[in-house]
């Protein structure tokens, strides 16, 4: 079940909304005066960028690793 943050343009509320909530809010008011953020993706979003930056400093740490190694055994 996704998760919503619903923030009204004009006044600044916020919401907090699952997807069954969701439908019944927006039956009673306009889209046009909400935004709309999609919690679960953004959730997944800071999830992936996470990762991403954890590999990146895994390859850099294996090449100062395998650097020093090399410097280690032939030099």
């Amino acid at each position: 079940m996704e998760n919503f943050k619903v923030v009204n343009r004009n006044t600044g509320a916020t919401y907090f909304l699952n997807e069954k909530e969701k439908t019944n809010f927006f039956i009673k008011n306009k889209m046009q005066n909400y935004i709309e953020i999609n919690l679960t993706k953004a959730k997944a979003k800071r999830i992936n960028k996470m990762l991403d930056v954890v590999s990146h400093l895994a390859i850099i740490g294996a090449s100062i690793l395998a650097t020093l190694l090399y410097i280690q055994n032939y030099c």
